[in-house]
């Protein structure tokens, strides 16, 4: 097994906490944070103004990124094909590419597979896919399901703030653990987006490997509680489910 996957792997279920919601003047300060808090992934929400009306960070900001966390880089960006390379070259460890972004996102999948890690070959690069909320599950055919190591169902719309948790994203995420099951493939399943400490607890008991987290964590609190909050509520959930 890829050394990246593994270790991911090893961390589920665990919350991959988005950074643009943090201090970027302290950034750095902030990681620590997460690492104290024993997150273990760090998210970077990617987007062009084409595939979402938002444009974001690009290769420089995760190269940046100084942490022994895994970062984990979420693509919403239109035809990422030839995108790919500059952020596996920028220390990417996980990789998401939305199904709706590219005409032949089959070959996205492929050509992400072929790609050597930053750290080395041995380590690999996790493999994820991503549907909108409006997106239909039959898109998880065989052939993409083959491809992937992670599949991430939004439960916002990417690219506009002030969303709230779609409701049948927990519906949605019960029936992408039957496709996955059905597949034969260890593939795991993250939520992203529209995460409260409201809601994490009944997103928790659905059973999620990984939940994407920012305001959450980051809302002018105190944010290394909001982060150990969301952890453990995953993990008790998950013991409480074994």
């Amino acid at each position: 097994m890829d050394t990246t996957l593994a270790r991911l792997r090893s961390l589920c279920p665990t919350v991959s906490v988005g950074t643009l919601t943090a201090d970027l003047m302290n950034l750095g300060s902030e990681l620590a944070l997460l690492e104290r808090a024993g997150v273990g992934v760090v998210h970077v929400d990617v987007m062009d103004g084409y595939f979402c009306p938002q444009v974001t960070v690009g290769p420089v900001y995760v190269k940046g990124l100084r942490t022994p966390l895994l970062k984990d880089v979420h693509l919403m960006v239109h035809e990422p094909l030839d995108k790919l390379e500059a952020y596996v070259a920028a220390g990417a460890d996980v990789i998401t590419v939305h199904v709706e972004a590219a005409v032949h996102i089959h070959r996205v999948l492929q050509r992400l597979g072929a790609l050597e890690h930053s750290a080395g070959p041995e380590k690999g690069i996790v493999r994820g896919l991503a549907l909108n909320p409006g997106t239909p599950l039959e898109w998880l055919t065989p052939p993409l399901l083959a491809e992937v190591d992670l599949i991430s169902l939004l439960a916002v719309d990417p690219g506009w703030s002030g969303q709230k948790f779609a409701p049948t994203t927990l519906q949605r995420l019960a029936r992408v653990k039957q496709l996955v099951k059905a597949s034969g493939r260890e593939i795991l399943v993250c939520v992203d987006g529209g995460i409260t400490r409201d809601n994490i607890a009944e997103v928790a008991a659905a059973g999620p490997d990984l939940v994407v987290a920012g305001s959450a964590v980051f809302d002018g609190g105190d944010a290394l509680a909001n982060a150990r909050f969301l952890l453990e509520t995953l993990r008790r959930a998950a013991h409480g489910a074994s």
